[in-house]
C-alpha cells in the first residue's frame, strides 16, 4: 500500500513539472522568437526485493524520473511589420547581445535604439556587431538594416550585426528574457547568413496543442489524486479493522 502511494506521488511530481513547462509555453505564445519546450520523463525500475519465497512473487516498482525539457528549435512564422529595425532570422542562427552576465543569444528580432544611441532588443540588451555594440550619433537618422546584417544611417555604415550558430543547438539553456546561454563557444554564422528585414519571427508555440496537453495533464493529475485518496482511505479502514480485532 505504501508502494502505491509512493508511485502515485512520483507521477504527480512529474505531472506538476509538465504543467509548469506548458504554462511557460502558453505565457510566451506572443513572445517573438520564443522556442517552445516539452517535458520528457523516463521510467525508473526499483530493484526487486531480495526475498523470493513470498507468493505471489515480488514485482518491480515503476517510478517516474525527470529526463529534462528539450527545446523545439523549429522556425516560427514570419510576420511583416514594416519597421526598418525589425529583423527575422532564418535557419539556426542567433543574435548576440551583451548582458551583465556576459554574451547571450536570442532570436527576438524586434530591435530599437535606446537613449544612449545603442541598438538594443526590446528587453534593453545591446545588440553586438563584429566590433562590439552598434551605436548611433544624435544627428543620425534613417537607421536601417540590410539582409546581410549591415546597419546604416543617412551618414553611412555603423556596423554589421553579429550572427552565430551552434554545433549542438539542443545544448542551449534558457536564461529568461528570451535569452539563451551556452557552455560551448558559438560558431560564426558564415557569409551565407541572411536576415529578413522589416519582419519578426513569431513564437513557435502551437497554442491549440498546448491547450490540449494542459487538459490531458490536469485530467491525469486528478486521476492520480483520486487514486491516492482511495488508497489512503483503504489504509485507514485496514488499520481500524486491525485495531478492532486486537481489542
Amino acid at each position: 500500500m505504501e508502494n502505491a502511494l509512493l508511485v502515485g506521488l512520483s507521477r504527480q511530481m512529474a505531472l506538476r513539472r509538465e504543467l509548469d513547462v506548458i504554462a511557460n509555453n502558453m505565457a510566451n505564445v506572443g513572445t517573438n522568437g520564443f522556442k517552445t519546450r516539452s517535458a520528457r520523463f523516463n521510467e525508473f525500475i526499483m530493484p526487486k526485493a531480495s526475498a523470493d519465497s513470498f507468493k505471489p512473487a515480488d514485482k518491480p516498482l515503476s517510478y517516474v524520473i525527470d529526463k529534462g525539457t528539450p527545446i523545439d528549435l523549429s522556425q516560427g512564422a514570419i510576420e511583416r511589420t514594416g519597421n526598418p529595425l525589425d529583423i527575422a532570422l532564418r535557419g539556426d542562427n542567433y543574435l548576440v547581445v551583451q548582458t551583465p552576465n556576459g554574451e547571450r543569444y536570442t532570436r527576438a528580432g524586434a530591435l530599437d535604439i535606446n537613449a544612449q544611441g545603442q541598438l538594443v532588443t526590446q528587453s534593453g540588451q545591446p545588440v553586438l556587431g563584429d566590433g562590439g555594440p552598434i551605436a548611433f550619433g544624435a544627428a543620425e537618422s534613417n537607421a536601417r538594416i540590410a539582409v546581410d546584417g549591415t546597419v546604416s544611417t543617412d551618414q553611412g555604415q555603423r556596423g554589421k550585426i553579429r550572427m552565430v550558430r551552434f554545433a549542438d543547438p539542443r545544448a542551449l539553456t534558457s536564461e529568461g528574457s528570451n535569452l539563451f546561454g551556452s557552455a560551448a563557444a558559438p560558431l560564426p554564422a558564415g557569409p551565407e547568413a541572411r536576415l529578413e528585414t522589416g519582419a519578426i519571427e513569431l513564437s513557435n508555440v502551437k497554442a491549440v496543442i498546448e491547450m490540449t496537453r494542459l487538459m490531458e495533464v490536469q485530467r491525469s493529475y486528478q486521476s492520480v489524486s483520486n487514486m491516492l485518496s482511495k488508497t489512503d482511505e483503504l489504509r485507514s479502514k485496514a488499520i481500524s479493522r486491525l485495531a478492532d480485532q486486537q481489542a
